[in-house]
């Protein structure tokens, strides 16, 4: 696609719309490794965490299936809108608070992926100060991640040689 554009001094819009059509099929699984990555790490160290200080995973699922759907939602209109030839503008009016509203969701999940990890890391009750490190690490996302799994995996097999000697 860069090629078309450095090398011609007209590039054709219609070479360029069908890269377009393989978009959402890369932010369908960019988005699905993403946060399914979230919810194997918050709801799987759950069971790593003592039952005393385990954390509420509900409003976390909830929040977690928001951008989902959102993300859905937003592709099927994208990809309606290319094929049609123009959009409908009053369903800006839908998208822009429900965009808000998924970026404030991805943000708590990020929150609780990270206070997840720290307090499974710590064994015990955490504040912000303690994992905002990793909340940043997991915000930028491939480079944090490639951190703090790491540390994941030690817990996880630390956790089970414990299991395994008792």
């Amino acid at each position: 696609m860069f090629a078309n554009i450095v090398s011609n001094d007209n590039p054709s819009p219609d070479f360029m719309f069908n890269y377009f059509k393989v978009f959402p099929i890369i932010m369908l699984l960019s988005m699905g490794m993403f946060f399914g990555w979230f919810w194997s790490v918050a709801v799987g160290l759950q069971r790593v965490i003592p039952d005393e200080i385990k954390l509420k995973v509900s409003r976390f699922k909830f929040f977690l299936l928001i951008p989902v759907v959102y993300i859905i939602f937003f592709l099927g209109f994208l990809m309606s809108s290319l094929t049609s030839g123009a959009p409908n503008p009053d369903i800006f009016t839908i998208i822009l608070p429900l965009h808000f509203f998924s970026m404030f969701c991805i943000f708590y999940t990020l929150y609780f992926v990270a206070k997840t990890f720290k307090t499974a890391e710590l064994q015990r009750k955490v504040s912000f100060s303690d994992f905002a490190g990793e909340f940043f690490m997991i915000w930028f996302y491939p480079i944090g991640i490639w951190i703090v799994q790491p540390k994941i995996n030690k817990i996880i097999k630390e956790k089970a040689h414990i299991a395994n000697n008792s």
